[in-house]
């Protein structure tokens, strides 16, 4: 496909998209967590965003249309892509180290076993549902082609890295509603600055923790003494119980009333949810390293309460922008890396981040109805509030 015939797709979307928001409230920003006065630990970043991380990208197509009984390929359609990009226009010429893991398997994130072999993510990191995994990673590689990725790299395949999260709840999810021309978009409008939280992108048709969820992100700062890094976390939550949820260390879905989601199908297919996460530091950290930092992503949604129920993807992914020139491949290269012993602030900043983006995804969602008129709350501020007052964990 031409680059001209993929920016025809594009202007088309962002006057389709933007009209299609489908929300009883569009304005934007919306609120987050810190906001509403929950306590975290860490020092965030100025955007408290992945896009603290100098470089990186992110780009999304939101897709809201239509209202009330299902017709499979007709609506109602709450989906959408979120793509991430971890070196801007030069991701496709320049690789980074990268390192994966998947807590819990009941998911999909194509392109791992190559990070896993490689060392290298080669390029960006996209999030769907779980039906449009294929045309996302088909449209990926036409965007790269079309970007002349193969001219300017030698590299004349692709295993581009897709990950899905599950919105058959709210979504014609067998509709199929996601088309290359939305992938085009998510890639080619990808900025930096503020990232849209909540049910945009491909959050949006998702459920967390018994209430909407969606897109969130995070980020935290590094003391002088630590090496002064950034590293942040952009999420796609789906996953857990209202029962289990715990912001700021208090079960808070257990004093917040609310219908559950999925009350209506047996128990033992309720937990129907997934994660997806993807970390970004410019700490010089190696492949192996950044399969350490993956593995901390795990603690992070620990604390707010995830299980890793057996019906969960929980599958994440971490990269760093340093070492720009590791994937020359005509001469010896010559590498910086963060000594094994000095991680822990790392750790630690993996942990808060992920913590309070499944937070702030939660906490810019809105109400949803989706496909035979079912409804998914969001959380809601006020009792929120309320509830951390009463355990003195509000810091407004």
């Amino acid at each position: 496909m031409s680059r001209q015939l993929i920016a025809l797709f594009a202007l088309t979307l962002l006057t389709s998209v933007a009209s299609a928001t489908g929300s009883t409230d569009t304005s934007w920003p919306r609120p987050r967590a810190r906001d509403l006065g929950v306590p975290f630990d860490g020092t965030p970043g100025p955007l408290n965003a992945i896009t603290d991380v100098d470089g990186v990208l992110v780009g999304q197509t939101t897709l809201i249309s239509g209202d009330g009984k299902l017709v499979v390929g007709q609506g109602p359609v709450r989906t959408g892509v979120t793509a991430v990009l971890p070196r801007g226009a030069a991701s496709m010429q320049h690789f980074s180290f990268a390192g994966w893991y998947a807590q819990n398997g009941n998911g999909e994130m194509t392109g791992t076993t190559w990070v896993e072999e490689s060392g290298f993510l080669e390029g960006p990191v996209l999030i769907t549902n779980t039906h449009s995994v294929g045309v996302v990673r088909d449209a990926v590689i036409a965007w790269r082609v079309a970007h002349g990725a193969a001219d300017a790299t030698g590299a004349w395949w692709s295993l581009p890295v897709v990950a899905e999260t599950w919105d058959g709840w709210l979504n014609d999810i067998n509709g199929f509603h996601v088309k290359p021309e939305h992938v085009f978009h998510a890639l080619d409008s990808a900025r930096s600055g503020p990232v849209e939280e909540g049910a945009v992108g491909g959050g949006t048709g998702m459920i967390c923790n018994g209430f909407k969820g969606g897109i969130g992100t995070s980020s935290r700062r590094l003391t002088d003494k630590d090496g002064g890094y950034m590293l942040g976390v952009l999420v796609q939550c789906n996953y857990g119980t209202r029962q289990n949820l715990r912001i700021a260390g208090i079960p808070v879905g257990r004093e917040i009333y609310s219908e559950d989601p999925y009350a209506s199908v047996p128990s033992d297919v309720q937990e129907r949810g997934s994660i997806i996460v993807v970390v970004a530091t410019n700490a010089p950290l190696l492949s192996h390293q950044l399969k350490r930092i993956a593995r901390r992503v795990s603690l992070g949604i620990g604390r707010d309460g995830s299980i890793a129920g057996n019906g969960s993807g929980d599958i994440f992914i971490a990269f760093s922008t340093a070492n720009p020139t590791a994937s020359d491949v005509d001469h010896l290269v010559d590498l910086k890396m963060v000594p094994n012993d000095m991680m822990d602030p790392l750790f630690a900043a993996t942990v808060e981040a992920t913590e309070e983006a499944v937070v702030n995804a939660m906490v810019a969602a809105q109400d949803m109805t989706g496909i035979d008129g079912h409804h998914v709350r969001a959380l809601p501020h006020d009792q929120l509030r309320a509830v951390l007052a009463r355990y003195n964990r509000l810091t407004n």
